[in-house]
């Protein structure tokens, strides 16, 4: 695999690779982590009389497409809401449906369930599960309190921001203390929750959490300590 600008870091002791285009890498395994594609949210939008530009899915796809092509993965593992509800995933496009089997050309994936899209996918290619371990690493959409193994999830679209020469700068992130890993929205009509927040600091250890902030080029890891709130 080739790591380009990607910053490699731990989870549970577990090297991972953090790739600024917003998705994560266990290299040795040869398994790509993307969080929250939220495809179809336009189409959902519209049938709610809210126009959005019907454009995300191919747009998100395309960007996927291209990390697969750098990274060259054996496995995609997509951490639940890939669709932004359960009537998108089950209308797809031939478009659509020609992406996603381009995608699967060679690899497995892995979708996990999401609170967007909690019935399994069995009419794309790969497997549906609701939660998936790998090298002691669990992955699942929403992170649990509970779970006493390292654990990467979704579901918050975690952002950061960060005072700099008298500007403001917003990114999304990761977000890690080295045991938890929250994975940034990857679809490309996705909003952030600043990490700072309740719903989404809680889960870490507060003193070790870091959020690794997405630039054009490079991965920027900055203390949460450090970041506006």
């Amino acid at each position: 695999m080739t790591a380009g600008a990607c910053l490699e870091t731990l989870i549970g002791g577990q090297s991972v690779l953090l790739d600024p285009g917003g998705v994560l890498i266990f290299a040795e395994a040869r398994v790509m982590v993307v969080s929250d594609l939220h495809l179809e949210k336009g189409a959902s939008f519209a049938r709610r009389g809210v126009f959005l530009p019907p454009y995300d899915t191919a747009a998100t796809l395309a960007r996927l497409s291209a990390l697969v092509a750098k990274h060259d993965p054996a496995m995609i593992v997509s951490l639940g809401d890939s669709f932004h509800d359960e009537r998108a995933s089950q209308k797809i496009d031939a478009q659509t449906s020609s992406a996603i089997a381009a995608l699967a050309r060679g690899r497995d994936i892995i979708w996990v369930t999401g609170n967007h899209d909690p019935a399994p996918h069995h009419h794309l290619p790969g497997t549906s599960v609701d939660m998936f371990a790998l090298s002691g690493v669990t992955l699942r959409h929403i992170a649990d309190p509970a779970c006493t193994m390292p654990e990467i999830s979704g579901h918050y679209h975690p952002a950061a921001i960060l005072a700099a020469k008298g500007k403001m700068v917003r990114r999304a992130c990761f977000a890690s203390d080295g045991v938890r890993m929250i994975m940034p929205a990857f679809g490309v009509f996705t909003g952030g929750m600043n990490i700072r927040e309740r719903e989404v600091i809680h889960h870490f250890r507060r003193a070790d959490l870091i959020a690794y902030m997405l630039g054009t080029d490079r991965v920027y890891p900055i203390a949460a300590r450090d970041l506006a709130g």
